[in-house]
């Protein structure tokens, strides 16, 4: 399992800024939504990382076994 890490940064004039490292995919959303509830939920900026662009675990390549009939794919 990979390091996941969420930096979170505060400015001299309050504005908080967080970035995920360590997780692939549109998941570092679910990951950070408590943080964004906490902070009121207003997102001013949301700027991916190359990691977000990446396949997650989660979402690869998905094969079932069978006969290759019938499915919707």
């Amino acid at each position: 399992m990979r390091k996941q890490e969420i930096e979170i940064s505060i400015s001299p004039t309050g504005e908080v800024s967080f970035t995920v490292k360590g997780i692939k995919g549109a998941s570092c959303i679910d990951e950070t939504k408590f943080l964004e509830q906490a902070m009121g939920g207003e997102i001013l900026v949301r700027e991916p990382t190359p990691e977000y662009y990446e396949q997650g675990e989660e979402e690869g390549v998905r094969r079932y076994a069978g006969d290759g009939e019938g499915g919707d794919e």
